[in-house]
């Protein structure tokens, strides 16, 4: 079983993956975009920690997680059915990268931050809509 193998290099990281796997196995399509901005704005925060510790490798990890997350919620935005806001959603994102690739460079974390905060209100944005 692979995560038997993967327990024994990295368990926190396994059991991690283990959980994400069990939260989205019944997500609908809402909930899954909820969770990749909880797994997105912990990248970013666990970037700008590894950045300002010269954590090069971890820093490098959540960059590239970050940014993968960035480009699957621009490439699953509707712009049919979502518009205006569709398109500030992909210019947003867009911009987002470009921050995160020019932190990834350096040691301050506070790039990082900024642009998890931003997402942040975002993500309560999305949870609110949610809700109602």
């Amino acid at each position: 079983m692979a995560y038997a193998s993967a327990l024994l290099r990295n368990p926190a990281q396994t059991y991690r993956e283990i959980d994400l796997a069990g939260r989205t196995a019944n997500a609908d399509g809402p909930a899954l975009v909820s969770l990749l901005y909880e797994e997105l704005i912990q990248a970013l925060r666990v970037a700008a920690w590894a950045a300002e510790r010269g954590q090069h490798e971890t820093r490098s990890e959540r960059v590239t997680r970050a940014i993968a997350i960035l480009f699957a919620l621009e490439a699953n935005l509707d712009f049919e059915k979502g518009g205006e806001v569709s398109t500030t959603l992909a210019r947003l994102y867009a911009g987002a990268r470009g921050e995160v690739i020019r932190a990834s460079i350096g040691r301050d974390g506070a790039p990082f931050r900024m642009v998890a905060d931003n997402l942040s209100e975002i993500a309560a944005a999305w949870a609110q809509a949610r809700a109602a």
